[in-house]
């Protein structure tokens, strides 16, 4: 090999500044994007709050095919110019009247907390055409009566348990019940058990109460999510003595009935050492 070609093989891509990885790609096989199948964006919220000592999810029964009639989870298509966390955001607002939180930034009244859940993308979830959706879960305290908007035709609070009954039959006020639509009873099974083991190990259980809040509203949090009944005095035990978790605000509430209760705001900790664990079923 003479001197020039040895130096020109040393002298390969990496040394070179201008070299993009994506010319390499577009030498072997130009991009053509009418050789991929279009395929949609949605995002879809699993909306968990606690109402009546229940786990609760948002539904919305679809007033358009495909599945006109059935219940599913609220969300809706990407847009242009969205980026995911946006398009979450939006559909949040839409359906609940929530924003998300920033963590960033001030405490809200109105804020939710919001964050990505999972991808699907099974090829035949919507058979409609190719849709992959980004789930997101939305934790909130209890939350009013919602209102239909969007292509919904009614849209209510459900207990977990009853939208996740995938058995044909009747249900209250002598309804139907049919399985959610598309993939949904996944989606929502997923959104439920992140639920169930994040507020084991951080301070996520205190999204579902109000800005204040005593113990025994956080235990029926947990409780509820959980789906255990759980000691009083070893939980209050627990969360009192767990660093960084509840703050104390000086105030004291009759609002659950008896004697004044103290009122507590959640911590600055984001991580609880040691963890709340889950009782074994």
């Amino acid at each position: 090999m003479s001197p020039e070609l040895a130096e020109g093989a040393l002298a390969g891509p990496a040394q070179d500044p201008v070299y993009r990885q994506e010319d390499d790609y577009d030498r072997v096989m130009p991009y053509d994007p009418s050789a991929f199948p279009p395929f949609a964006v949605t995002v879809d919220l699993v909306v968990l709050t606690v109402r009546r000592h229940a786990l609760c999810a948002l539904a919305v029964r679809r007033g358009e095919p495909p599945y006109q009639g059935r219940w599913a989870l609220p969300g809706g298509f990407v847009r242009g110019d969205e980026d995911l966390t946006t398009a979450a955001a939006r559909e949040l607002a839409e359906e609940t009247g929530l924003h998300a939180h920033d963590p960033a930034g001030p405490v809200l009244a109105n804020a939710a907390h919001l964050e990505q859940l999972a991808t699907y993308g099974d090829p035949k979830r919507d058979p409609r055409m190719r849709v992959v959706s980004v789930a997101h879960l939305a934790l909130a305290p209890d939350l009013p009566a919602p209102r239909p908007g969007g292509d919904a035709r009614s849209v209510r609070w459900a207990p977990v348990e009853d939208l996740l009954d995938q058995e044909v039959g009747y249900g209250r006020d002598g309804e139907q019940v049919t399985p959610l639509a598309f993939d949904h009873a996944q989606i929502l099974a997923d959104g439920v058990e992140r639920a169930r083991s994040k507020i084991e190990y951080s301070s996520l259980a205190t999204a579902f109460c109000p800005q204040e809040f005593t113990v025994g509203e956080l235990r029926r949090v947990y409780e509820a999510v959980w789906g255990v009944a759980l000691d009083p005095r070893n939980f209050h035990r627990k969360v009192t003595g767990t660093p960084g978790f509840l703050v104390p605000t000086g105030g004291t509430t009759t609002r659950q009935g008896g004697r004044p209760a103290q009122l507590f705001r959640a911590g600055g900790a984001t991580l609880l050492n040691p963890p709340m664990l889950r009782p074994e079923a």
